[in-house]
């Protein structure tokens, strides 16, 4: 549900270094990107390298520069060791062994086993649910949502480049404002549909402009932040809301009660931010993986509310 809107929270701005970190700031750094370009990048060097680089790195994107960036930044950080100094963060990143073509091998298997659990409660929930229950429409869209953010998380893990962040950020947004309208549904939709359905043109409206001025104007981290943020917290708030004042009467809301508070806890994690373990595993991915269950109990409570929905409409169907 709010899964995505955590990592916005605590990452953007963070983010906002990325253009400088004390890592790529370093003299001996840059000496040696200058010089391994020089050396690698031009003429019969650059040809050779691309006739030795395997196809599955060709086509995640990964050119020669790249290269002398990632063995560069190897060795600053050997040098930094060697002195006993605390291990420097390059481009706003700690550093990582790239395992074949992935850039953050932890985080991309974790984004990719979110969308699978994603991908696998959306298969069990269509089973499930019959397609007249009032709330599948709204609820299956919001599982393609969801699918397609993890999918873009998998990719900028794999290779970050402008496109691939942008898109992951951009991505995350729409399944916080979908998550809004999926409560927006839930709690008032039902009953004034034409509330729902401005209410959804509104959040189409701000998700446009959003992403308008982050892609032509500037891409501002800090206006990011907070824009999710305040949507972020507007959408736990109101999933908390309706659930408590819910639960006696809908024993099923204590499902999403528990995820709401199961993702804010698990944000902490977040606040764990250390080199990785073995250079493989940071506190983003230990992250990841703890949402996957998370993920799961979501969809297991929309599943019981559609059924309850669906049972109680077709009672109110037959009264009339």
């Amino acid at each position: 549900m709010a899964g995505r809107m955590v990592r916005l929270v605590l990452l953007v701005g963070a983010a906002a270094l990325a253009s400088g970190s004390q890592g790529d700031r370093e003299p001996v750094y840059r000496d040696c990107v200058l010089r391994c370009e020089e050396r690698n990048c031009s003429g019969g060097a650059l040809k050779h390298f691309r006739s030795r680089q395997p196809i599955y790195m060709t086509l995640a994107g990964w050119t020669c520069q790249d290269d002398c960036k990632y063995e560069c930044m190897w060795v600053t950080v050997g040098l930094y060791l060697q002195e006993g100094h605390k291990v420097p963060q390059f481009h706003g990143k700690w550093p990582f062994f790239r395992f074949l073509c992935f850039q953050e091998p932890a985080s991309a298997v974790a984004s990719f086993l979110n969308g699978l659990a994603s991908l696998v409660m959306l298969c069990r929930y269509r089973i499930s649910v019959p397609a007249s229950s009032p709330m599948y429409p709204t609820c299956v869209a919001f599982a393609w949502v969801s699918l397609n953010a993890w999918f873009w998380s998998t990719v900028f893990h794999t290779r970050d480049t402008d496109l691939t962040e942008k898109m992951d950020y951009f991505c995350a947004s729409t399944v916080i404002l979908h998550s809004v309208y999926l409560c927006c549904v839930r709690t008032v939709g039902l009953q004034r549909p034409a509330v729902a359905s401005a209410f959804r043109a509104l959040l189409l409206l701000m998700l446009t402009a959003h992403v308008s001025y982050l892609s032509l104007v500037r891409f501002d981290y800090g206006y990011n932040l907070a824009a999710n943020v305040a949507i972020g917290l507007v959408n736990a708030a109101w999933w908390l809301t309706w659930c408590l004042r819910n639960r006696q009467r809908l024993p099923h809301v204590r499902k999403c009660i528990v995820v709401v508070l199961l993702l804010q806890g698990l944000s902490l994690l977040e606040l764990l931010d250390f080199p990785p373990l073995f250079w493989v595993l940071d506190a983003h991915a230990i992250w990841h993986v703890s949402t996957i269950p998370v993920h799961v109990l979501f969809f297991s409570f929309l599943e019981d509310d559609s059924l309850y929905l669906l049972k109680e409409s077709e009672a109110k169907f037959k009264l009339d």
